[in-house]
């Protein structure tokens, strides 16, 4: 089952290979000023909130430059023209780093995807191999080598082989096996963090949760660790280290290695010995730590464009007329587009908050707030282009047209969005939707158990999507301590019976991860859960909310309340208030503010060791000294039972 990424204004995410940066204020320093990361103070509560948003943020596009000039260089070394054979998972996190035009300046004349099948034909003498050190593709590789040189007369063609994010000994082995490894010039191109907003990096790679925790593959805990390594080089030390969770504590002892050999080969590094003074604590919390929520139906507007269109290397294929250029006449207040057909092209569209103003405005907006906030900016963009029928003389005539660009730009996103959401509306109105987010919401609520079970029943018997039932079902599993062995027993043999045997092997992964597991009398942390990290959050207005918790309509993510432990304490142990507005906004009739929870100093995970005992693996909590490498400022080991 895919994993759901959700994206709530926290930067929250599924993948156990993205991280989010944040920095929270400090303590004053020795001189009496305050850190750089402590929030600004104004008399505007909306400049306030504004302000804050950018504060401690990084310049992440050092990192993008840093994986764009290391490909390049790379390239840069086959003299001439080249083709390039790309293994088709790296398409779309490169380009979220490079483009076409970009490789065809360095070189790539033709550029295919790799496959097996016939020996690969281009008319270039050099070819470059991109892909991921995976057995299968090594096979793939060598066939094409051998089909080349047992051909009469054989190409001379010469090879490269990229390989991200490592090179590592056992494709060097494989290659040797399959007599290849002569022909081959191996390179290893490092493919680490991706920015994704000006706030997320990814390492984009699929399937982290299964190899880590199913497969028993540390590969890409020592992936993340590099890619800490390089953020570290980029951006200084970082000071702390507070996490949850057994690969986690892995990770940040891995992170402890690499750096100490760094420093052996470079003792001076100021990069490795130079606290950050952008980055004062790395929170890491592993993905297992909270499964419930990749569970849940996202109720943001990215999160389900995600559900309903599928959002991968942010990117999503939707309806090819939404991408259109848009039409002259200005938009509508009422609506900006037309409901796509159904049998319609799609195309790739790229979600990003750099090049759409209106994404960054609505993508985390319940969905339910949606539909107000297109309707604002529908009426605003009308307005604006009215504009044109009061420009009088020269001078305004001038400044309309410097600004036809922007509205026409603007004009397209909002007819874009506004289709999307037409699209996705019928989804949330069916019955099959509904019903599974009423079943969602009870069992995380922990309301009539069984009832929710039996809705499950039904929904195997009605044959709705499989990952849908499936959601449910360990959802059912993990807010309940398990499920009776008996009704388990049943739910496995009308699941097998109704969507195929081969549905077998994925019920037994499930189980393997305790995902889906018979109920035993000791199992049953969630509802203390619940109630320690005050999950359920009964008044939420979706319109303008001051907790994590409207991104679900209720449920506040677990992973989310956990970094709220480290750094927004009071998110959790008290409800935010709501503020009255200054004199001067009463006088104007403004309605109250909510207050929103503010980022404190960092004291670790204090006043949450009990509940803590409850979520498998370790929490730790780790300080990197420039003397010592990394001094234990608190350790606690959790029994995973």
């Amino acid at each position: 089952m895919p994993p759901l990424n959700s994206r709530p204004p926290t930067r929250h995410h599924a993948s156990a290979s993205t991280s989010s940066l944040s920095s929270a204020p400090g303590p004053p320093s020795s001189s009496g000023e305050q850190s750089e990361s402590a929030a600004p103070t104004t008399s505007s509560a909306k400049r306030e909130d504004d302000d804050n948003e950018d504060v401690g943020k990084l310049d992440l596009g050092l990192l993008r430059d840093l994986a764009r000039r290391g490909l390049t260089d790379l390239l840069d070394e086959v003299p001439g023209a080249k083709t390039l054979v790309i293994d088709p998972s790296l398409a779309g996190p490169l380009g979220l780093v490079t483009d076409v035009s970009l490789l065809k300046n360095h070189g790539i004349d033709k550029m295919f995807y790799l496959e097996s099948g016939p020996p690969l034909v281009c008319s270039t003498k050099h070819i470059v191999y991109l892909c991921r050190p995976t057995v299968a593709w090594m096979r793939v590789i060598a066939d094409q080598i051998n089909a080349h040189v047992a051909q009469t007369p054989a190409p001379s063609h010469t090879y490269t082989l990229l390989l991200t994010p490592r090179r590592t000994s056992l494709c060097d082995r494989l290659l040797s096996d399959l007599g290849v490894l002569g022909h081959l010039a191996i390179r290893e191109y490092r493919l680490e963090f991706i920015p994704l907003e000006d706030d997320v990096l990814s390492l984009e790679s699929d399937g982290v949760y299964k190899e880590v925790n199913l497969d028993g593959d540390e590969t890409a805990v020592f992936a993340s660790a590099r890619a800490i390594m390089t953020l570290q080089r980029a951006y200084g030390l970082i000071p702390r280290i507070v996490g949850k969770g057994d690969a986690a504590k892995r990770l940040s002892t891995m992170l402890l290695r690499l750096r100490a050999e760094s420093l052996l080969t470079d003792p001076t590094s100021p990069a490795l010995r130079t606290p950050s003074h952008s980055i004062d604590t790395m929170i890491v919390i592993e993905r297992a730590s909270d499964m419930v929520t990749p569970m849940c139906t996202q109720l943001t507007y990215e999160g389900l464009v995600d559900e309903v269109f599928g959002l991968k290397n942010s990117h999503a294929e939707v309806p090819a007329s939404l991408l259109s250029p848009a039409p002259t006449a200005p938009p509508s207040a009422a609506t900006a587009s037309t409901t796509a057909p159904a049998a319609e092209k799609k195309k790739k569209h790229l979600f990003s908050a750099a090049n759409d103003p209106l994404f960054k405005d609505i993508r985390d907006a319940n969905f339910g707030a949606v539909a107000g906030l297109l309707h604002k900016r529908a009426l605003r963009v009308s307005e604006d282009y009215e504009g044109r029928h009061k420009a009088k003389t020269v001078a305004q005539i001038r400044e309309f047209v410097g600004k036809l660009g922007g509205l026409q730009n603007e004009h397209q996103s909002l007819r874009l969005h506004t289709g999307l959401s037409e699209l996705i509306t019928p989804v949330t109105r069916s019955d099959e939707f509904n019903r599974a987010l009423e079943i969602q919401q009870n069992l995380i609520a922990s309301v009539d158990t069984t009832i929710q079970q039996s809705g499950i029943e039904e929904l195997i018997n009605q044959q709705a999507p499989l990952p849908l039932v499936l959601r449910l079902l360990v959802l059912a599993s993990l807010t309940s301590g398990g499920i009776k062995p008996k009704n388990l027993d049943n739910f496995k043999r009308e699941i097998l019976q109704a969507y195929g045997y081969e549905q077998l092997p994925m019920l037994v992964a499930l189980s393997s991860l305790n995902l889906l597991v018979k109920a035993t009398p000791a199992r049953a942390p969630y509802s203390t859960l619940r109630k320690s990290f005050r999950l359920i959050v009964d008044d939420v207005d979706e319109h303008d909310p001051n907790d994590i918790s409207y991104v679900y309509s209720g449920y506040a993510p677990l992973s989310i309340r956990l970094v709220q432990a480290v750094a927004q304490k009071s998110a959790i142990l008290a409800p935010p208030t709501t503020v009255l507005p200054s004199i001067d906004a009463r006088k104007d009739e403004e309605k109250p503010r909510k207050k929103k929870p503010r980022a404190h100093a960092i004291v670790g995970w204090k006043g949450f060791e009990e509940p803590l005992k409850l979520i498998p693996g370790e929490a730790f909590d780790d300080v990197q000294t420039v003397e010592e490498g990394l001094d234990k400022r608190a350790f606690v080991s959790f029994d995973n039972s």
